[in-house]
């Protein structure tokens, strides 16, 4: 065994490689050390064993112990797997790099080519722990002492691309630097092979090498000829990254990183950056590595305002082409919102600088992201077979925010040299393309919680990795399209996909199919003959008639008598928006003269399409219908609820609070009163209506309801920051304009509705009607909760309100059944009441305080480790008893100062809650976005098909019903569409308020940890205050709990309904 001061050159020149930190030295140590060994680069494996052999270096010894381990693995037959087969790497990216790694495992003989002679990209990738767990046993430690120390998981790309080239250059993998790759040259001839074009002059050995292998890893903007790439388009996204130079100061060190922060749940951060700085962000995110870097989404519209845009431009590319930037303005713009987002612990923050020695600062468009539609294919000229495989991020552009790139790039490279391997045991070429693109279906929904746990575990054999694992799940049929023979006759191609061309039967419904369900849920009522879907709803009394046989228990059949069209038209409309879920296409007015046939056919096709499975049984006078219909949703219904509550606790909160401002005038709801005829518009014959907003023309599927109003729904944005608005997160000024809660300008105690205050908020359930009885509340409050009055009487008559909502109206404690649980105790006080929830949320931690005689003796065992097991060093995952019990420690002020290891154990995974939180949250954002734009799709398609039935009077009466039938399959879409965004919006309304429940423990325990004799009269007065919020937001939470349990008890009764 060499000594560690050994003069032996080959152990300088492996040190030098070890510790080398530009691509440069890392190649010319690499010659050197081969060099000094006798061992000719780039031999593949056999280079790999000639190195271990000659080396006999104690610094060396545990990274072959690593590699050895890996290379036993079964799969890769000894690293005898492959060796026939001869492979080309296009891009030195980290997913290019790896799926070499593999191949060389497998005995390949692998060659790539990258076009860059450095690695220059600071910017940091989070880790999932099985790519941690996966670098570590390369020797990641070995080759970056710093890998994974931190608090969070994550690591720059120079970095990861050094050390992943490192292993690559041992495990002998020829690599060329310089070198473009432009194209693939056919073979000549029977008995020649495939080649790659080349540029600028590549040796002669590169030239002529023949391969039967090309996996391409150059990036999103090149994709091999042959593979179709789709673009997923989203609203306007903005990036902005910043890499600032990291001098590793005490005071650095002790900034913590911010794993993520998202508007869509913490308006509180944003609202503050924005004062401070004028910088309105939709998020942040701060790693601490190589360098300080920090990732940002930016609005457009502050960025212009801000001087870092010239001009706003509708073209992308020309809006963030260097031109139309300002690059000192957005040096400001980013340096500004770092020094907030770390309070300026920072000190003065300097720009790193990138390849071409500028600041490391740039903004950049993820609007659309491109995905492979396939994710290899197979090419075969002279009888000369060539396999294409696509990685990184040429099969599927990553979504920043979700730090999803690295991980999945590494599983798409696994599956790439899987796929190789059985191509090298001869499988049929179908069968690999099929296998292939069975596991590419998986990859997009990957994420660390589906799939396998033990992460060991995890190898090249995708049962490894993939839980429930079908390779099966794409047929060789289905992808004979993805094998071409050139210059011979081709394949025949088959396409399972149906052609988007024609509609699916019954995925609407016709319009006679419409009528009869009509007449079937009318008959009977006195009045209502139901002949038509436009002159037979003029009364009003029609629709009444369906709305009572949903729902029964609203209106008794003998209160229409005497009832007005336009009023019993207006009270059905409004009653099936707000206890239906429906939302109005049509106006009242248009039903009564009849003027928009189309509107009306529209409308009663979501109540179709939403209630067609359900049963007409006499005993559904004591419930509801059921809301578990493919096309209802009981989101889109409780947002509405949630929405209207909203704003009458604003105007409940501006009316109690005294202000030196006028009050903004509270939003409209409900018309107290049917409008006059007087106040009526003239009906227009040519029935579309006008945009409430911008007074453009609006078409059926552009038709959003707000307060009583049709507008675009991209008219309805904050008029401040131009965000999309969504029940429950908007309110309307005086000035007519609306505006997000984080902008809505005049109301000085926004600050107290956001956080739960005077006023608590209602947070409606599904099925009230189902829920247990309960105590009432006073018939004032009654008629001021009332969400719809009753036709042809007084405003604000009572309606009947479930038991539940009369509680939720009076108090935010939601009192459990009293069937089930005996009544709980009287509070003894609100700071009980606090301490109750802190124990028993998920802020709260929820374990008594109790001794660990345990931790101290596993303390006390903990010891630095030496510089052969800190390679070994890797997090386990905690006991869930032990993580609670230490949450717990961590209540008490001091407490967890006694055990440092297990606090930064315990500090790493509050961090990786909060970054599962933020992923969560932008997956949920990403999503709203990627709705809002098929939503416009289908708005423009659906003007064409509005147009064609409008003003094409003589056109066959066949295409006419074609084309109404193509507009219901596009309404019954958009309604799905809607109802998952209503879905979404729930699920932000949950970490908006586990968000605040955290903050507001946060707070609290800084009040709790103190003595009570040094608390002022100002102290005790703002920890009760807390406290009183703390239990508010502790029940709305519980109100959501009990929400989405409610919805999947009736989807599993629903379930069982229809097996029966």
């Amino acid at each position: 065994m060499a000594s560690p001061t050994s003069t032996n050159p080959a152990h300088a020149h492996f040190e030098s490689f070890l510790q080398a930190q530009l691509c440069r030295d890392v190649l010319s140590s690499f010659q050197e050390l081969c060099a000094a060994l006798g061992v000719q680069p780039g031999g593949g494996l056999p280079q790999y064993h000639k190195i271990k052999a000659q080396l006999n270096y104690w610094s060396a010894k545990s990274l072959w112990a690593k590699l050895d381990k890996r290379a036993s693995q079964p799969v890769y037959q000894q690293g005898q797997a492959c060796t026939s087969t001869k492979c080309l790497v296009v891009g030195a990216g980290p997913c290019g790099l790896r799926a070499a790694v593999e191949l060389a495992l497998l005995g390949a003989r692998v060659v790539l080519v990258e076009k860059r002679t450095k690695f220059s990209r600071h910017n940091v990738l989070h880790l999932w722990p099985f790519t941690i767990h996966d670098l570590r046993a390369l020797g990641a430690k070995k080759f970056y002492g710093r890998f994974c120390t931190g608090t969070l998981d994550h690591i720059s790309i120079r970095q990861l691309q050094l050390l992943l080239l490192k292993v690559a250059l041992l495990l002998g993998v020829e690599i060329h630097w310089g070198v473009t790759f432009t194209g693939l040259q056919p073979p000549p001839r029977k008995g020649s092979g495939w080649r790659a074009q080349l540029q600028p002059n590549p040796p002669h050995q590169l030239a002529s090498y023949e391969f039967d292998v090309l996996i391409s890893a150059a990036g999103g903007k090149f994709v091999p000829e042959g593979f179709t790439v789709r673009e997923m388009r989203g609203k306007l996204a903005i990036g902005i990254t910043a890499n600032f130079v990291n001098r590793r100061t005490v005071e650095e060190t002790q900034v913590p990183e911010i794993s993520g922060v998202a508007r869509i749940y913490n308006q509180k951060f944003f609202q503050s950056l924005f004062k401070a700085t004028g910088i309105d962000l939709e998020n942040i995110v701060y790693y601490k590595d190589d360098t300080h870097y920090f990732v940002m989404t930016a609005k457009k519209q502050c960025l212009l305002r801000l001087g870092v845009l010239r001009q706003d431009w509708l073209e992308t590319d020309r809006l963030l082409g260097s031109a139309n930037v300002v690059s000192e303005a957005l040096q400001r713009f980013a340096r500004a919102a770092a020094d907030f987002a770390t309070n300026g612990k920072l000190g003065k923050l300097e720009f790193a600088q990138d390849a071409h020695g500028r600041p490391d600062v740039s903004a950049f468009d993820f609007t659309s992201m491109l995905r492979a539609e396939c994710s290899a294919r197979v090419q075969e000229k002279h009888g000369a077979r060539l396999l294409l495989g696509l990685v990184g991020d040429c099969l599927v552009e990553p979504f920043w925010p979700l730090g999803t790139g690295v991980a999945r790039g590494f599983l798409a490279a696994f599956d790439a040299a899987w796929m190789v391997k059985r191509w090298a045991e001869g499988a049929e070429p179908l069968d690999v393309l099929a296998e292939r693109e069975s596991l590419y279906q998986l990859l997009s929904q990957t994420s660390p919680e589906n799939m396998h746990r033990n992460v060991a575990q995890y190898g090249l054999d995708p049962a490894s990795r993939y839980p429930n694992l079908n390779l099966r799940a794409v047929t060789p049929n289905q992808v004979r399209d993805l094998y071409d023979v050139v210059a011979k006759e081709s394949v025949p191609k088959k396409s399972d996909k149906p052609d988007t061309g024609t509609l699916t039967t019954g995925s609407a419904g016709t319009q006679e199919e419409l009528l009869r369900w009509c007449q079937e849920k009318t008959a009977g009522y006195p009045g209502v003959h139901v002949t038509n879907l436009s002159s037979s709803w003029a009364s009003g009394l029609a629709l009444c008639a369906l709305v009572h046989q949903l729902r029964p228990n609203l209106l008794e059949p003998s209160e229409l008598q005497g009832m007005g069209a336009l009023e019993a038209t207006t009270w059905a409309l409004r009653v099936a928006e707000h206890e239906l879920g429906i939302t109005p296409v049509v106006s009242a007015q248009a039903v009564v003269a009849g003027s928009d046939p189309l509107g009306l056919i529209a409308y009663l096709s979501h109540f179709h399409s939403a209630f067609k499975n359900t049963s007409s049984s006499p005993d559904r006078a004591s419930g509801p219908a059921s809301q578990t219909s493919p096309g209802t949703s009981s989101a889109v219904l409780f947002l509405g609820k949630l929405q209207r509550t909203l704003q009458r606790t604003r105007v409940k909160v501006e009316a109690d609070t005294p202000s030196t401002e006028e009050p903004p005038a509270p939003e409209p709801s409900i018309p107290l009163q049917p409008p006059s005829q007087e106040q009526e518009e003239p009906v227009r014959t040519d029935a579309k209506d006008l945009c409430a907003l911008c007074g453009e023309p609006l078409y059926i599927l552009e038709r959003f309801c707000v307060n009583g109003d049709f507008v675009h729904r991209s008219c309805f944005h904050c008029h401040a920051c131009e965000a999309t608005l969504w029940p429950g997160g908007y309110g309307q000024h005086p000035d007519g304009h609306f505006y997000c809660l984080q902008h809505l300008p005049g109301t000085d105690h926004k600050e107290d509705i956001m956080d739960g205050g005077p006023t608590s908020m209602e947070l409606p359930t599904p099925h009230e009607d189902i829920m247990p009885p309960g105590p009432s509340v006073p018939t004032a409050l009654q008629e001021e909760a009332s969400p719809i009055p009753r036709p042809s009487q007084p405003a604000r008559r009572m309606i009947h309100l479930s038991s539940l909502e009369y509680l939720q109206l009076s108090s935010l404690n939601i009192s459990p059944s009293p069937e089930t649980e005996p009544p709980p105790k009287p509070p003894r006080s609100c700071s009980a009441l606090a301490r109750h929830a802190l124990e028993s949320s998920f802020a709260g931690w929820g374990m008594p305080v109790q001794s660990l005689p345990g931790l101290e003796a596993m303390e006390k065992e903990e010891s630095p480790p030496t510089s052969e097991e800190e390679d070994e060093d890797e997090d386990e995952p905690l006991d869930s008893d032990l993580e609670q019990a230490l949450l717990t420690l961590a209540k008490n002020a001091g407490t967890m100062s006694k055990y440092p290891t297990w606090r930064r154990t315990l500090l790493r995974h509050a961090k990786e809650e909060e970054m599962k939180r933020f992923h969560k949250a932008q997956a949920i954002q990403r999503r709203l976005n990627e709705i809002e734009a098929a939503l416009r799709e289908l708005e423009a398609e659906g003007m064409k098909l509005e147009l064609a039935l409008r003003t094409q009077s003589s056109s066959p009466e066949e295409q006419k019903k074609l084309w109404l039938e193509q507009l219901l399959h596009l309404v019954q879409k958009k309604n799905s569409l809607v109802a998952e965004e209503a879905e979404l919006m729930i699920t932000v309304q949950e970490l908006d308020l586990e968000e605040k429940q955290w903050q507001l423990d946060h707070e609290l325990r800084g009040y709790l940890n103190r003595e009570e004799t040094l608390k002022t009269a100002a102290d005790r007065q703002a920890e009760d205050q807390i406290l009183r919020k703390l239990v508010d937001v502790v029940n709305q939470r519980d109100a959501l709990i009990r929400f989405r349990e409610e919805c999947r008890l009736s989807e599993l009764a629903s379930g069982a309904g229809t097996l029966g």
